[in-house]
């Protein structure tokens, strides 16, 4: 049988071969043709060579790549694919040679490489798992350690809780699944988007696999074979969501040099011997940088060394003085496994049983996992790697050289059922809550749970009104300050307790002007630490009604939207400047690819919530805060809609020579319409759906998908930005599955 090539009228290819190797092949080959630039700059960033054509602003990530070892662990990990499944590796290798094959006719077509004057280099065998790896080795947020340990040092151990949510290096997403009972058909609907950076071209590929052996629609990662997340085969669908699981550990080492060599302390008292060698980054226009990479008994040396950091060699956590060294323990390199295994047999499913058999052999990233059949199964489950270690492990950095933070083995991984024949999952505390530390709020998964809850018979159809919802429940801390400012009756002041440390007291405020240590004066309205508070000027009091009165949703063409986004921002900013947190503004000086998760104003941002609603205040006057930011809007407030200021802004490698204007969006972080900006820094969204899905059991045919931009990763191709448009309106493309209705192409 012939390969195949077919497109639908959005330029969605697909494949029909005669062998799953075959098909393998196609797959690669086009992939290569339509998103080259892509996969030439996540080839490079596995390999930590991206600097090479992109310059200095990549060789941040280049010195993680290689000092994290990503392509040698893809290396190990493809080794031992070889031995455990010899035709999944064989699989991996035809995909590999189609890539090979169409990248030159794919780089003719893309003007990104004529401007960077490069040329396409070949794939190796391992390439797709580096590039899987390097899509996720962030993915778990175990730079969040590197903040707590800043919490804890500088606000004590308890502060660490009032940042305790999915913070600004998070990815999500939002996953429900409608059993038979409960929707028009008596037949299964999954639905949901994931939560990703926009990228162009998009992180998600629109793709259908047919061969003898079975005929899949779904979402694959451009540069691994098969589909993974999120797949519909006709007879049984499954989906994924973030697990938030904390599956990786960092450990600070105690390093020596001995002559050329590097000694690590274990556990055991004994110095050891570390792996060390030197590698040479290439910089676009910049001189070579030469990196020292280090790897000992727990992992590879992430973030210092034997002499610490510049500028900083002592470590502030470490009493000892001993000069910063961190390592980094990930599953894939302890196992030599990043869960390939699992790629075809979710090809072959044809039940849940089968998915959930496949998912056995999941590595990472952790995910929680809804799967449905035609046949009334349904399958709610957690799927991944989980080490067994101490629980300190799992909160902040420990000590390499003590005994006890060693792993232990395996989480066994937690499954759940359906509730009144639904089950959602957004990131929120659910069955993966024994694994994790930090999760989303409740919001999302409250919102899609009660608009469910609200219908009893839903179809595939119905689908989008959900996706493209905007209420913003975590409006409601804000609010209720804002309704405090104007009824003195609801502050009343808190009873007097300890102080918990001098620093947190108002800047300036001897003990007894300490928070909560008076009453306010009769008929003045006080902050939440029993401050006086002026009024309101007349234009204050004026907005504070008029947020009251808001909808709280977060839709484009929302005056109200635009002024709620301006006092958080606000707010924002207030918190940032207060004394107790000055210690946090700046973060120590390491590696740059951490920063997102050291920034102070991100953190306040993203868990602003928790910080208006802790029970202990940390000396912050919070109502103070805003009432300062609600006066600062007031005299200044933004002219138009929240669409203005809250535009897409997607990532890419290599900016156009003519930018695109990227409209306006709704939704917003904590929306189920999640599109998120950081507060008081940008409105603009560079996270949200990366696409969105419906996948009917009772006709695949009914199944319906959207990416953000197009099938096509060729700036000016009709299929480049086709699908914006229904993207932002909360429509979807349908989902062709019969042959007769598809274009062909060519033949292989």
């Amino acid at each position: 049988m012939a390969t195949e090539i077919y497109r639908d009228a959005w330029g969605i290819p697909h494949l029909r071969a005669g062998s799953a190797a075959e098909l393998a092949h196609a797959q690669g080959l086009v992939t290569a043709r339509d998103r080259a630039w892509q996969l030439e700059v996540e080839r490079h960033r596995a390999q930590g060579t991206s600097a090479s054509f992109l310059g200095e602003s990549a060789l941040a990530w280049d010195r993680f790549a290689r000092r994290a070892r990503l392509d040698d662990t893809a290396r190990r990990c493809f080794t031992e694919l070889e031995r455990r499944d010899p035709e999944t590796a064989d699989w991996v290798r035809a995909y590999v040679e189609g890539v090979n094959g169409g990248l030159a006719a794919g780089a003719d077509a893309a003007p990104e490489f004529a401007r960077t004057s490069l040329t396409p280099g070949p794939w190796h065998p391992w390439t797709p798992l580096g590039v899987w790896l390097a899509a996720h080795i962030l993915f778990a947020g175990f730079p969040a350690k590197l903040w707590r340990e800043q919490v804890a040092a500088h606000l004590g151990v308890d502060a660490i809780g009032l940042f305790a949510t999915d913070g600004p290096g998070t990815c999500g997403s939002n996953g429900w699944l409608v059993s038979g009972e409960r929707t028009v058909t008596g037949q299964a609907v999954i639905a949901g988007d994931p939560h990703r950076w926009i990228e162009d071209p998009g992180v998600y590929q629109q793709i259908h696999l047919s061969c003898p052996e079975f005929d899949v629609v779904g979402l694959a990662v451009p540069g691994v074979p098969g589909i993974a997340h999120f797949g519909h085969t006709g007879t049984v669908a499954w989906a994924i969501t973030n697990a938030m699981a904390d599956y990786q550990d960092l450990y600070r080492e105690r390093l020596r040099r001995t002559g050329a060599w590097v000694e690590a302390l274990g556990p055991d008292g004994v110095w050891h011997r570390a792996a060390r060698h030197t590698e040479v980054v290439e910089v676009a226009g910049e001189e070579p940088v030469e990196v020292e990479v280090i790897e000992t008994d727990r992992g590879p040396v992430v973030i210092g060394g034997p002499e610490g950091l510049d500028g900083d060699p002592s470590d502030p956590a470490d009493p000892s003085g001993t000069p910063v060294a961190i390592s980094l323990r990930y599953p894939p390199r302890v196992t030599g496994d990043l869960g390939f295994g699992a790629l075809l047999p979710l090809l072959r499913a044809r039940r849940v049983a089968d998915v959930d058999r496949a998912f056995d052999r999941w590595a990472e990233p952790v995910n929680v996992l809804q799967a449905a059949d035609t046949e009334g199964g349904v399958l709610h489950r957690v799927a991944g790697r989980v080490p067994l270690r101490a629980e300190a492990n799992r909160l902040r950095l420990v000590p390499a050289w003590e005994p006890g933070h060693e792993w232990q083995g395996w989480q066994e991984t937690p499954r759940a059922g359906l509730t009144d024949g639904v089950a959602v999952m957004a990131n929120q505390r659910g069955p993966a809550e024994p694994l994790g530390v930090e999760f989303a709020p409740p919001h999302r998964h409250d919102r899609i749970a009660a608009l469910l809850a609200g219908k009893e018979r839903w179809s595939a159809a119905d689908m989008p009104a959900i996706h493209t919802d905007t209420h913003l429940a975590s409006a409601s801390a804000l609010l209720d300050h804002l309704r405090a400012l104007g009824d003195v009756r609801k502050v009343q002041p808190a009873p007097r307790r300890p102080a918990r440390s001098p620093k947190l007291f108002e800047q300036g405020g001897p003990p007894e002007h300490a928070p909560n240590a008076a009453g306010p004066p009769s008929g003045r309205t006080t902050g939440l630490g029993g401050h006086p508070l002026d009024a309101l000027t007349p234009e204050a009091s004026a907005l504070r009604d008029r947020l009251l009165a808001w909808n709280r949703r977060m839709d484009a063409d929302s005056a109200d939207a635009a002024l709620y986004s301006a006092v958080r921002a606000a707010v924002v900013r207030q918190l940032a400047a207060h004394p107790a947190f000055a210690a946090l503004a700046t973060p120590p000086a390491y590696p740059e690819v951490f920063r997102p998760w050291l920034a102070l104003v991100p953190r306040i941002a993203f868990a602003l919530e928790h910080l208006l609603r802790a029970e202990e205040p940390h000396g912050i006057d919070r109502l103070s805060a805003v009432r300062a930011a609600v006066e600062e809007v007031a005299g200044r407030p933004p002219a138009g809609v929240w669409g203005d200021t809250h535009r897409l802004a997607p990532w890419r490698a290599l900016e156009p020579q003519t930018p695109y204007d990227e409209p306006g969006l709704s939704g917003d972080h904590d929306c189920v319409l999640c599109t998120s900006g950081v507060p008081s820094l940008t409105d603009r969204a560079a996270r949200g759906p990366a696409a969105r899905y419906v996948w009917d059991l009772a006709r695949r045919e009914d199944s319906r998908w959207v990416v953000p931009l197009g099938a096509s990763g060729v700036p000016g191709s009709p299929h480049h930005r086709d699908q914006l448009p229904l993207w932002l309106a909360g429509d979807l493309v349908p989902v062709v599955t019969d042959w007769a209705l598809l274009k062909k192409e060519t033949d292989v």
